[in-house]
């Protein structure tokens, strides 16, 4: 989840998904899907298309992520993005997203509450 999209004429790390990938354009179009408060984690976004492919799917949002709801898309453990966490919060808040947090003040969202699937309800699978 880069603050800026990739820069198309730096050169990818070997195997990295390039932007005219199918892949790629996937996973864009199911992370724009993702309605304001409802999160889905990498895995729930490859399976949204027929993959198992979760890490390409992180991947795939960091070199490309930046021009679509990155912070709606979560680790399975519902916390955000490695290094994101500040950013993504104040999305959360501003989008009522629900949050669990610990007692020693580390928040992640609540998958039961803001899991969204994109073949089902727009209701919260509480």
């Amino acid at each position: 989840m880069a603050s800026t999209p990739h820069d198309p004429g730096a050169a990818l790390a070997p195997g990295a998904p390039s932007l005219g990938d199918d892949f790629v354009s996937r996973v864009l179009d199911v992370v724009g899907t993702i309605p304001p408060g409802r999160v889905m984690t990498y895995g729930d976004v490859a399976a949204a298309f027929g993959s198992r492919a979760a890490r390409a799917v992180g991947q795939t949002m960091a070199y490309y992520g930046a021009d679509v709801p990155w912070w709606r898309v979560v680790r399975s453990s519902g916390h955000p993005a490695v290094n994101h966490e500040p950013r993504a919060l104040e999305y959360y808040r501003a989008e009522s997203t629900p949050l669990k947090w610990s007692a020693s003040g580390v928040f992640r969202v609540d998958l039961a509450a803001a899991r969204f699937d994109p073949n089902g309800t727009d209701e919260p699978q509480a």
